[in-house]
């Protein structure tokens, strides 16, 4: 496969004020293949808080002239960098599964909703009205607007490294504000090419910006700096809490999705078959790196020693390997950091005593020895005070609970700091609905996968999974912008 432009080459570099150039310090770091730590993929500019100050000025000055730009205008803009997106989506699924692991039919995945969130907020973004309302005064007119905010800084994970940046920064670009863009440094490539497509679409310099490094030098000055208006973060609880008390002292406005702990209620009367084998993609796609993916599985005990059989038979199908190679449908985890994470999980839930019933191991066999692979892993008998049914693994591990009803499951279900997502299995509908009232998440699923998510609708979690106005669907614009009401007398 060939590819050009800056975003490919060996050393990459950052992108500021529609130039791309190095980090003023002249040190990178590298990443590797998750998949075959032998394959470097590319040296990155280990960005500095100058070159961020730096990209920060430089969207601030393109915000005077931008936000001026008619709304049509940027959206038409914005559809040049979608028809390049769409044109490239085979080049950039590589790219996406050499650095991150992920098969390609995911990265393809991944590139296909991006397409369709991107097209619904460029919508969104033209038709961006405020309100009209009837005033107590004879002779006024009352009406709201929708303002941009000016420099917005996102900053994105590498679990959905393409996605999450659309879904991110087009609402922030198509309402008028300009953008820095701090990608996770296990993915940063992607974040590169990303950018590319808005430097090839024509877009102004400075409007978007791109700086690789760490969060300590990057992310931290982005976080701090009192010209940037708004933060839009995707990570983990503990980052995204460190972030919200930093921005409190310039009263920057933030955007958090943060961690889950997500669990799928089987109730007797489910069909099983079904249940299981989502329960299987819910938790083993993106070998279980999904914000949303399933990591508990709640089944009723009249069912669930059948429930668990019908796991354990779907297991052993889940081929683990490099995710570019045919046949793939799990690949590796994405660093060795995360792996270390993981396994650290399973002996824990080991030394609490779960049941390990598949998996839990690392994969060493040839070629996988290059790797960061995990064998697909289930406990049974884990109960809701166990670490591995309270802290989010991030990684392919499906814990399975057996509760007595389903007054016992929903409140299992709810008893985590977490609250992002969650389904439910069942033909009852009044248990059905009364689930969708009383789980306590952001977004819920009545026999569907946990992961499930529109465009048009808001993605966001509750309690330690997210804070602030919710990214994509109507909210998208909402976070990134700010209402003027004005009122006009126009009768003495």
């Amino acid at each position: 496969m060939t590819v050009t432009g800056k975003a490919h080459e060996a050393i990459c570099l950052n992108y500021i004020d529609g130039e791309w150039v190095p980090s003023e310090s002249g040190e990178t770091f590298e990443q590797r293949n998750p998949a075959d730590t032998e394959d470097l993929t590319g040296h990155f500019q280990a960005g500095t808080p100058a070159d961020t100050y730096r990209a920060i000025a430089a969207a601030e000055k393109a915000f005077h002239t931008w936000h001026r730009v008619p709304a049509p205008e940027r959206a038409a803009l914005l559809r040049r960098v979608l028809a390049l997106l769409e044109e490239r989506r085979e080049i950039l699924a590589d790219v996406l599964s050499r650095e991150n692991g992920k098969t390609l039919a995911e990265s393809r995945g991944e590139i296909a909703a991006a397409i369709k969130e991107m097209d619904f907020q460029i919508g969104q973004g033209v038709r961006a009205c405020g309100d009209t309302i009837p005033t107590l005064r004879e002779g006024v007119f009352a009406y709201s607007v929708r303002e941009p905010l000016g420099v917005v800084g996102v900053i994105t994970p590498w679990n959905f490294p393409l996605n999450v940046v659309f879904r991110k920064c087009v609402p922030v670009l198509v309402s008028g504000n300009t953008c820095v863009l701090k990608p996770a440094s296990l993915t940063p490539r992607v974040g590169a090419c990303e950018v590319e497509l808005f430097h090839d679409a024509g877009f102004p310099p400075g409007v978007m910006n791109l700086v690789t490094g760490s969060g300590r030098n990057v992310g931290d000055v982005l976080v701090t700096d009192p010209r940037v208006k708004a933060i839009s973060f995707t990570g983990s609880t503990d980052v995204g809490k460190s972030i919200q008390q930093r921005a409190a002292a310039t009263l920057t406005r933030t955007q958090l999705e943060m961690g889950g702990k997500n669990p799928m209620v089987v109730l007797a009367d489910a069909d099983l078959e079904e249940a299981a084998d989502v329960a299987i993609t819910a938790a083993y796609a993106c070998a279980g790196q999904w914000c949303t993916s399933t990591s508990r599985v709640l089944v009723e005990a009249p069912v669930a020693k059948r429930f668990t059989e019908l796991l354990l038979e779907r297991v052993p199908k889940v081929t683990v390997g490099d995710g570019r190679k045919p046949g793939t449908i799990m690949g590796p985890v994405c660093g060795e950091q995360q792996l270390r994470d993981i396994l650290g999980y399973i002996e824990k839930g080991k030394a609490e005593g779960a049941r390990l019933l598949a998996g839990g191991t690392r994969l060493m066999d040839p070629p996988l020895d290059k790797g960061y692979f995990i064998a697909p892993t289930i406990f049974g008998d884990v109960t809701p005070d166990m670490t591995i049914a309270r802290e989010e693994i991030f990684g392919p591990v499906l814990s399975v609970m057996t509760v007595r009803d389903f007054d016992e499951a929903l409140r299992v279900a709810n008893d985590v700091p977490f609250g992002l997502a969650s389904s439910i299995f069942t033909n009852d509908l009044s248990k059905a609905m009364t689930f969708v009232e009383r789980t306590d998440v952001g977004l819920t699923h009545v026999n569907l996968s946990t992961a499930l998510k529109e465009p048009p609708l808001s993605f966001g979690g509750v309690k330690e999974s997210g804070f602030g106005i919710p990214e994509a669907g109507t909210s998208g614009i909402e976070f990134c912008t700010e209402h003027k009401v004005v009122y006009v007398r126009y009768r003495p």
